[in-house]
């Protein structure tokens, strides 16, 4: 099993909650981490029925077959076991007596924020990181200055992102175009229909795949909504979600305005690169670079990249972007400690000098120095140029 860097704070804190809980995306190693990082834990997983409506039907009779921690696996579908669970915490506050993970954000985070509040430590999993593909370590902890400090892969820039990151494709090495479809029939018949009254699953399919068309860009619910012939609602509704299932993430505009008139509307990104290059239609690695998405689809990788980093050290994601309705803009805002880290992203393997153009207008307009800066671009290269670190693409 490749290490996953999440697993030092599950075990750090398990040494201070009772209860932790990790979510994350269908088939993105939960399970796999959970067991191997306590692995002298009881196992049970309410996929099985049988345990399913034991846990349902009788939640304290349930609880009380583990005498010791246990992994209560895919939670979500037994929600009233939350009550039960707060209850013998509340008795025995011992940390570490209970692991839970789920697939479900709001089906999860719902019933743990009213039943568990103060008792739980809350983890996210996402899909392997470049890093952890490759078995490397990244800073801890993280920082936008070190962030995109790696200097070294075995990896091909286009290959990865249409592969994408999810880990049975690298651990069985089940080919992206095999294993992307069925997981995407399994989400759309499990996934979709428990989490929402969604009747028409091809109106929803379809929906799907106007999103992935509008990755890296601005969402305007309106247009979603004509384009798929839906109420305004109903996109909102489903962008909800796919924000549920952790298919897709959006970054919103930074709040700061410099005296211009910024966009409000959020960026919509997806959480793997693999799973937007199917729902686009690409099916070898080789259609990206001719793509009229290319710049887009790579731009969602650094993005996602950067998310996970932050997601698997613990951290909230201080990202945002920046727009005015001029034009300018910057791809990714990174805030730490009040100060701003702009970042732009440029799909050319080879770097040009306009490539810094928007990096050094908007640093001068917020009276950074050039050196906050960073352009991320799609060669193998890094240098600095114009006091600007510019990374490869395999740097974060």
């Amino acid at each position: 099993m490749k290490r996953r860097h999440l697993e030092a704070y599950l075990l750090r804190d398990a040494r201070y909650y009772p209860v932790l809980t990790l979510t994350g995306p269908r088939q993105s190693g939960k399970t796999t981490l959970a067991r191997a990082t306590f692995s002298s834990y009881g196992y049970v997983s309410l996929e099985t029925i049988d345990q399913r409506r034991f846990a349902r039907e009788d939640p304290r009779g349930f609880l009380m077959q583990f005498r010791s921690p246990v992994i209560i696996d895919e939670v979500q579908h037994a929600p009233d076991l939350m009550s039960y669970i707060q209850a013998s915490v509340d008795e025995d506050p011992t940390p570490g007596r209970f692991i839970l993970t789920g697939s479900h954000n709001f089906l999860l985070m719902s019933r743990v924020s009213q039943t568990l509040a103060g008792r739980c430590g809350i983890l996210n999993l996402m899909p392997f990181s470049r890093a952890e593909l490759e078995d490397q370590e990244q800073p801890d902890p993280i920082s936008p200055t070190a962030l995109f400090s790696n200097r070294t892969t075995r990896l091909d820039l286009w290959p990865t992102l249409r592969t994408g990151f999810y880990p049975r494709i690298h651990d069985r090495q089940i080919p992206p175009d095999v294993w992307l479809p069925d997981y995407l029939q399994t989400y759309l018949e499990r996934d979709v229909r428990s989490l929402s009254n969604i009747g028409d699953l091809e109106t929803f399919e379809r929906f799907l795949a106007l999103c992935a068309g509008r990755s890296a860009q601005l969402l305007n619910f309106s247009g979603l909504a004509s384009d798929c012939g839906v109420s305004v609602d109903t996109a909102r509704r489903w962008i909800s979600v796919l924000k549920t299932s952790f298919i897709v993430f959006l970054l919103a505009p930074h709040h700061r305005n410099f005296n211009k008139r910024v966009v409000k509307n959020p960026k919509l990104y997806f959480h793997d690169t693999g799973l937007l290059c199917q729902l686009l239609g690409i099916r070898d690695a080789g259609q990206i670079v001719s793509h009229p998405l290319r710049g887009a689809i790579f731009e969602n990788h650094v993005v996602a990249e950067v998310a996970k980093s932050y997601l698997h050290h613990r951290r909230t994601l201080p990202l945002f972007f920046w727009r005015d309705r001029t034009g300018h803009e910057i791809d990714l805002l990174i805030e730490e400690s009040g100060l701003l880290y702009p970042v732009e992203i440029k799909s050319g393997h080879t770097m040009s000098p306009d490539m810094l153009d928007g990096l050094l207008w908007w640093t001068k307009l917020a009276g950074l120095p050039p050196n906050t800066a960073t352009l991320v671009y799609g060669g193998n290269d890094a240098f600095t140029r114009a006091d600007v670190a510019v990374r490869p693409w395999f740097a974060v």
